[in-house]
């Protein structure tokens, strides 16, 4: 019996090298999790870093997929896709290559060390919050077109 798809909202973020060569690999990798499609996506945008660190800026672009893994399932593969572009977790809030958090999955709540939906950043993230309300406007977009 197949598991219900959900939608799941993906931030992508990167301050080191090939800024938007690392987004696009995380698009293309994301893609190809199995039951997971890509259903639209933000623009890039430019951020400086959090937590007021001196380091290089950000892209970053919010993703929104559809798929049938579990949220414990898509954050080990997530973090596969992150290892896979050099992504170095030794230090928190540090630069990185790749960093792909979870930040919506459905309507669920999960509150557990290693997870926790709605990615508690949301809250203070305006960058986020733009590229959340950006892809639910080309839903909303795209909604209308198939309907005319």
């Amino acid at each position: 019996m197949a598991m219900p798809r959900e939608r799941v909202y993906l931030a992508l973020g990167s301050n080191l090298g090939d800024r938007a060569g690392y987004l696009a690999f995380a698009r293309t990798e994301i893609s190809r999790l199995p039951g997971t499609h890509i259903v639209a996506v933000s623009s890039v945008e430019e951020t400086a870093p959090l937590g007021g660190m001196d380091q290089p800026g950000y892209l970053n672009q919010m993703i929104l997929v559809a798929t049938d893994l579990e949220p414990h399932p898509l954050l080990m593969a997530c973090r596969s896709i992150e290892r896979a572009a050099g992504r170095d977790r030794s230090a928190r809030w540090s630069s990185r290559t790749l960093d792909i958090d979870i930040v919506r999955y459905g309507n669920r709540t999960l509150d557990e060390a290693d997870l926790r939906i709605p990615h508690p950043g949301l809250a203070n993230r305006e960058f986020w919050k733009r590229e959340i309300a950006e892809v639910e406007k080309l839903l909303t977009e795209r909604e209308g077109q198939i309907q005319v």
